[in-house]
């Protein structure tokens, strides 16, 4: 068995390489770690416009604030649903604004333009948690890359080298070869774990640094392997399901669209939708990001879910191919 397994190992890893599977994962590696380094932590956010209406002219001027003459003028300036109105025409100062449509950056938007009327600004946090801006900037968004990253790999690798192995009529030789049929989904399954795994660490390593990357790599790759297996095995099961690469392709566009993208919304965002806490991989998605932070709030029975929903793809993708090989032979 071991030699049979060993030349299903060799065999799968020649196909990924005349894929160019490792070129494009070391591609993502570059410009994911390019981004992050250049662009993204360089950002920085500006703090809430406050804009005020003070006919009076009780109140001094400050860096943070900007006049207007009229409350017709305040409410424009609020129209972006970003900036916040303070309007002191009254013997009651009111604050005014329009709603983004998230509720945890309204509010934050209302304590900042209470600390503007108030007289109390220190300016932006320097330190979040136990980690200044950019090591948080840096966490987040390593974790969010790296979710959606092994997610696409994950579905669509596995399932690519299945048609390939279609075209190439491995499938057919192997219906009459008396190779056991769970091997055949092990071998894909070891090497494209491990590369999700070498991915995962070099990523962290890059963008985090060293001695954080110390800190948080065994929950991070802890997190990294389930999420490879249970998409490797989705991705498995829709390829021996769907006759050709196209409908394939067509299948992952719709489940990017309405399962992956809500995630990023409520993740990227805070968008307070409730119906979120029901969507599995949004469970996924926040373990990963707790993870980069030290902050592991997954318990067992995420791991129960984890592990069944993995022993359950795996076995449904073992009858399925079962079923496959059947019809070639």
């Amino acid at each position: 068995m071991r030699k049979v397994f060993w030349g299903l190992l060799k065999k799968d890893f020649k196909l990924m390489l005349s894929s160019k599977f490792f070129l494009l994962a070391l591609g993502s590696l570059v410009l994911y770690s390019c981004y992050i380094n250049f662009v993204y932590v360089k950002l920085d956010q500006k703090i809430y416009p406050v804009y005020l209406y003070d006919p009076q002219n009780t109140q001094a001027d400050s860096e943070y604030v900007t006049r207007v003459d009229s409350r017709e003028a305040l409410e424009a300036a609020c129209a972006d649903q970003y900036s916040v109105g303070i309007d002191i025409s009254e013997d009651r100062p009111e604050l005014y604004l329009l709603s983004s449509g998230l509720k945890t950056a309204d509010h934050y938007r209302m304590i900042w333009g209470g600390a503007v009327l108030n007289g109390d600004m220190d300016g932006q946090a320097a330190v979040i948690g136990i980690n200044d801006k950019e090591m948080k900037n840096r966490r987040e968004i390593t974790a969010e890359f790296l979710f959606f990253e092994l997610s696409a790999v994950g579905f669509l690798g596995l399932a690519s080298m299945l048609f390939k192995e279609k075209q190439m009529g491995v499938i057919r030789v192997h219906g009459i070869l008396p190779v056991r049929r769970p091997l055949f989904i092990f071998s894909k399954l070891f090497l494209l774990l491990g590369s999700d795994l070498l991915f995962t660490a070099l990523l962290t390593g890059i963008n985090l640094g060293f001695s954080h990357t110390l800190e948080v790599l065994p929950s991070v790759l802890l997190q990294a392997g389930i999420l490879s297996l249970i998409m490797s095995l989705a991705g498995f099961l829709c390829a021996i399901r769907l006759p050709d690469f196209k409908q394939f392709s067509l299948f992952y566009l719709i489940l990017a669209v309405f399962v992956t993208t809500p995630v990023f919304l409520a993740g990227q965002t805070g968008a307070a939708w409730e119906w979120i806490a029901y969507h599995p991989m949004y469970h996924l998605f926040v373990a990963m990001k707790s993870a980069y932070f030290s902050d592991p709030t997954a318990g067992a029975p995420y791991y129960m879910i984890c592990s069944g929903a993995i022993i359950l793809l795996f076995l449904l993708a073992c009858r399925t191919l079962n079923r496959e090989m059947a019809k070639e032979g």
